[in-house]
């Protein structure tokens, strides 16, 4: 069965998503603190895990930088309160996929893991980076090489975030970074920045670093 990890201290929380994601066919593996789910994800993949913010004594953030989010081979979904906008964007930041606002629609966290583990597990999908020529790309992330591609066809934030199963507010976080990493004052020098070849390749990767295209 596909497996999926929850990090939750709160075991109304553990056992409400247990449910919800269980009804779709998926294994659980719940977990009350970060020890024991960093112990567990060093040494099997899951297809997708969740991971509250607010943990005791080490923070979903702290778990983030701890597992390297940014290379793990399975999307992230940081969970998080109304309130909780900043750090979500600083759980974006590194490495996780998007983030679920509590309190929220059961339906649509099954959907949301269910399109992730599907995009994840689908062929051609690397995690990796596209190959980058031009000033300033070695400050972005992954995510956000994916996001700018779209930005450069012309994709909506709405568009955007259906094809890469993430929130409209999570595209616009990363629409946000981009601009302030390669200096863009708006969105037509954004264009002049990155365009001026007639398209982006992504490179092969290998044992988790980026690997240029030849």
């Amino acid at each position: 069965m596909i497996e999926v990890f929850i990090v939750d201290d709160d075991p109304l929380m553990r056992a409400a998503l247990s449910i919800i994601l269980s009804d779709e066919g998926l294994k659980i593996t719940s977990f009350a603190d970060g020890e024991s789910f960093l112990d567990a994800a060093y040494w099997r993949t899951p297809a997708c895990v969740l991971i509250d913010m607010h943990l005791p004594g080490c923070s979903g953030l702290e778990l983030l930088k701890a597992l390297d989010a940014r290379q793990y081979r399975a999307p992230i979904f940081a969970i998080s309160g109304r309130g909780d906008i900043p750090m979500a964007v600083d759980a974006i930041r590194n490495g996780a996929l998007d983030f679920i606002e509590k309190p929220f629609d059961p339906a649509a966290v099954a959907i949301r893991v269910r399109e992730a583990i599907q995009t994840w597990q689908s062929p051609g999908h690397d995690g990796g980076e596209l190959a980058p020529n031009f000033n300033g790309h070695e400050r972005l992330t992954g995510r956000e090489w994916d996001v700018l591609e779209l930005i450069t066809r012309g994709a909506s934030n709405k568009e955007t975030s259906r094809e890469l199963t993430i929130s409209p507010r999570t595209v616009e976080v990363h629409r946000a970074r981009i601009m302030e990493k390669l200096g863009a004052k708006n969105a037509a020098d954004l264009m002049g920045i990155v365009l001026g070849r007639k398209r982006l390749h992504r490179p092969a990767l290998l044992n988790g670093r980026h690997q240029s295209a030849p």
